[in-house]
C-alpha cells in the first residue's frame, strides 16, 4: 500500500516537469519568432503622406510599428528627408508597399520625383524651373536607381542644362557689373588702393564692357523666342531706261558760254 502513493507522487512530479519544459519551449520559440519578426520589421521601409509631404518610414525594433527615417549620415538624411508634394497625388499602391531593401525604396521614390520634376523643368517660368531642378537633385542622390532610371535622369538633366547655363551667364554678368562699380569707387576715392584700382579699371574696363554687353545679348536676346520680322515691302517694278535726249546746238553753245 505504501508504494502506490509514492508512484502517484512521482507521476505527478513527472507530468508537472513535462508541462514546465513544454511551456518553456513554447515561450522560447515565441520569443525567437518575435525577435525574428522585430529584425525583419526593423529592416522594412514604407511611405506615408503627411501634410502634403511624402515621408519615408523605417520599422521599429518590434514586430510592428514604424517611425520617420532619420539616417545618421548627413547626406542620407537629406536624401530621405520628407519630399514636398505640392499637390501631387501619390498612388495608393505605392503607399501600401513595404520595401525590405533600400534599393527597392530608391526605385519607388524615383517615379515620384520624376513626376514632380518633369512639368517644372519644361516651364518657361524661372521659379518653376528652379523647383524642377530641386527635385532632380533629390533624384540624383538616390544610389539604388536602375539603369533605365539613370538614363531617364540624365535626359532630364540635359533638358535643364540650357536653363542652368543661361542663369550662370546672367550671374556672371551681374558679378562683373558689381566688380566694375566697386573698382570705380575705389579709383575715385583717396585711399592706398586708388592707384591700383585705377590701373585695373584702365586695363579691364573696355573688354569687360564688351563682354557684359555680349552676355546681356546672349541671355536676354538670343535666348528669347524668335522674333517675328516684319515682311519686307516688295520692290517696285523697274522702269525701263529712257533714251538720252540729244542736246540741241543752242544747248551746246549755251553750255560753252557758261564754261567761258
Amino acid at each position: 500500500m505504501s508504494d502506490r502513493p509514492q508512484q502517484g507522487f512521482g507521476s505527478r512530479a513527472m507530468r508537472a516537469l513535462t508541462r514546465l519544459v513544454v511551456t518553456l519551449l513554447v515561450l522560447a520559440m515565441g520569443g525567437a519568432v518575435a525577435f525574428l519578426l522585430s529584425q525583419l520589421n526593423a529592416r522594412t521601409f514604407s511611405l506615408r503622406v503627411e501634410s502634403d509631404h511624402l515621408v519615408v518610414l523605417k520599422g521599429r525594433m518590434l514586430p510592428w510599428g514604424a517611425a520617420p527615417y532619420h539616417p545618421g549620415d548627413a547626406r542620407q538624411a537629406d536624401t530621405y528627408a520628407p519630399i514636398p508634394l505640392e499637390g501631387y497625388a501619390v498612388p495608393a499602391s505605392l503607399l501600401s508597399q513595404r520595401f525590405t531593401e533600400r534599393d527597392e525604396l530608391d526605385h519607388a521614390l524615383f517615379p515620384v520625383l520624376e513626376a514632380l520634376a518633369r512639368p517644372r523643368i519644361a516651364s518657361d517660368e524661372p521659379q518653376r524651373v528652379e523647383r524642377g531642378v530641386y527635385y532632380l537633385r533629390r533624384a540624383e542622390r538616390l544610389s539604388g536607381l536602375s539603369e533605365e532610371q539613370h538614363t531617364t535622369l540624365e535626359r532630364m538633366k540635359a533638358e535643364v542644362a540650357y536653363y542652368q547655363a543661361r542663369q550662370k551667364l546672367d550671374d556672371a554678368r551681374k558679378l562683373m557689373a558689381e566688380a566694375m562699380a566697386q573698382l570705380r569707387l575705389a579709383a575715385e576715392s583717396d585711399n592706398r588702393h586708388s592707384r591700383s584700382a585705377h590701373q585695373m579699371l584702365t586695363t579691364v574696363e573696355a573688354p569687360i564692357a564688351e563682354l557684359e554687353e555680349s552676355l546681356r545679348k546672349a541671355v536676354h536676346t538670343l535666348s528669347g523666342p524668335p522674333s517675328q520680322e516684319a515682311p519686307q515691302p516688295s520692290p517696285a517694278p523697274s522702269t525701263p531706261p529712257q533714251a538720252p535726249t540729244e542736246p540741241t546746238p543752242q544747248g551746246r553753245d549755251g553750255g560753252q558760254g557758261l564754261l567761258h
